[in-house]
């Protein structure tokens, strides 16, 4: 692959911010998800409330929200974004002793908004395994990924499963 089909890339190889003032502002939308793995004991004192540092997911889903509205400052040549709406929903699996996250966000804008849905699940993610480390060790997060997009020129994109 050449340095040309990299966008962040300028026409030296030099890493710089993508201009985008000609693009349109246009309605984006971005879904991500991604699973917590946590083992039966902490995965049982999580769904009963029961871990000591508090509630779990309502932190996580804080945590996730104040993420995504700092990507700007977190991945340096992302774009600062106004969002319309960051959602985090968590649905238990108990089948495999985890947590499934799934982030939606919303801007209008001439760029996307999948980086700051990726980061929501990643820091909601992470925000799970700190609360429940005193429970459990044996912690995985996995499969952080980006489901669906929609909006600005390369239009709508759904991951196929």
């Amino acid at each position: 692959m050449s340095k040309d089909s990299f966008s962040h890339l300028n026409q030296k190889g030099r890493a710089h911010m993508v201009d985008v003032s000609p693009k349109p502002m246009t309605q984006r939308e971005a879904v991500a998800s991604g699973r917590v793995i946590i083992g039966p004991d902490a995965f049982n004192l999580l769904i009963e409330s029961k871990i000591s540092k508090g509630d779990v997911l309502a932190v996580a889903r804080i945590a996730g929200i104040m993420a995504a509205k700092k990507v700007e400052t977190l991945i340096p040549l992302c774009h600062s974004l106004t969002l319309q709406k960051i959602e985090i929903d968590f649905t238990p699996d108990s089948e495999k002793n985890a947590i499934e996250i799934l982030a939606r966000a919303k801007a209008k804008g001439a760029t996307g908004v999948e980086m700051e849905a990726l980061t929501a699940v990643s820091v909601a993610a992470l925000t799970i395994y700190d609360m429940c480390k005193s429970a459990e060790k044996n912690i995985t997060i996995e499969k952080v990924q980006l489901d669906y997009k929609t909006g600005g020129k390369s239009g709508t994109w759904k991951r196929k499963f």
